[in-house]
């Protein structure tokens, strides 16, 4: 298995290597099909290689004329199996972090929650890879207050970083009654304003922790970007009517992820390559947001 793991990750590196030397390829090509399309002569750096890329155009169909990248890779087989989620803790959990994580089993479909122990992080994630789960969700604390929350893909990564703010769990709400119980159907996601290319990272990220769900589920998740502050929210609606009366109901948790860094590979690679990470200045640019407008 290690050996095995290795050579994966050998094979995604070596792949990534080459992203450079294809998107030049993928610009040659394109500027010659522009000249050809537009009846202009070729630009003349490129009248050298014209006939081998001309003849590589001609080969091309829809899937093979745009570059694949390693994000790509990442998440190419997401489609064909549903989703298997680890959700763990930080060491020695206090009661309000034990409790949102059993509430988190519930949000995410197919996840199991494991008690962290005195495991490290490269077991967890050894096991987890020989035992197929797509991905790790890591939370953590501070002085009893859920503050941060880790999701690796498996088996390559990516590996991303978020804040948690404002956390309100079911737990906290006295009147049990109006909140109800928690479905367990798979939920429609609504994933709203992440219009940036690092905000389609983020969304891809978070929208495959969860599988396709049946069209008459009754269950919503919403992962909504305000000022990039992602705000998460949980409902279930019913219709008692026509469809223009339909209730809205919020089932809980509610908490907001900030987003402070992307790595490139799993929770247990301290070398992994940082794909994108919040820097000091990036707090007094208030004009300047990262995931959307």
């Amino acid at each position: 298995m290690l050996r095995r793991n290795i050579r994966l990750r050998r094979e995604y590196l070596y792949r990534k290597s080459l992203e450079g030397k294809a998107r030049e390829l993928y610009e040659k090509k394109r500027k010659i099909k522009e000249a050809l399309e537009e009846g202009k002569p070729i630009p003349t750096e490129l009248r050298n290689e014209e006939a081998a890329l001309r003849q590589e155009i001609d080969l091309e169909d829809e899937h093979t004329a745009v570059p694949r990248s390693h994000i790509d890779d990442e998440y190419a087989n997401a489609s064909e199996n549903d989703p298997k989620i680890l959700l763990t803790t930080s060491r020695n959990p206090s009661a309000p972090l034990t409790q949102f994580v059993k509430e988190l089993k519930f949000v995410f479909p197919n996840a199991q929650r494991m008690n962290r122990g005195s495991q490290v992080v490269s077991e967890i994630i050894e096991t987890c890879r020989a035992h197929d789960f797509t991905d790790v969700i890591l939370v953590h604390e501070h002085r009893g207050v859920p503050d941060g929350l880790v999701i690796s893909h498996l088996p390559l990564g990516p590996t991303a970083y978020f804040g948690l703010l404002n956390v309100v769990t079911r737990h906290d709400i006295k009147d049990k009654k109006s909140i109800g119980t928690m479905p367990e159907a798979y939920p429609h996601l609504i994933i709203n304003n992440f219009s940036t290319r690092l905000g389609e990272r983020t969304a891809n990220i978070l929208k495959h922790l969860f599988p396709v769900p049946k069209p008459d589920t009754k269950r919503i998740i919403t992962f909504a970007n305000q000022s990039d502050y992602i705000s998460f929210r949980h409902h279930v609606y019913e219709r008692h009517g026509g469809p223009k009366s339909i209730e809205l109901k919020e089932i809980g948790p509610r908490f907001e992820l900030r987003l402070y860094q992307i790595k490139l590979g799993t929770l247990d690679q301290n070398e992994a390559q940082t794909e994108w990470v919040i820097r000091p200045f990036m707090n007094t640019s208030k004009k300047h947001k990262v995931l959307g407008d």
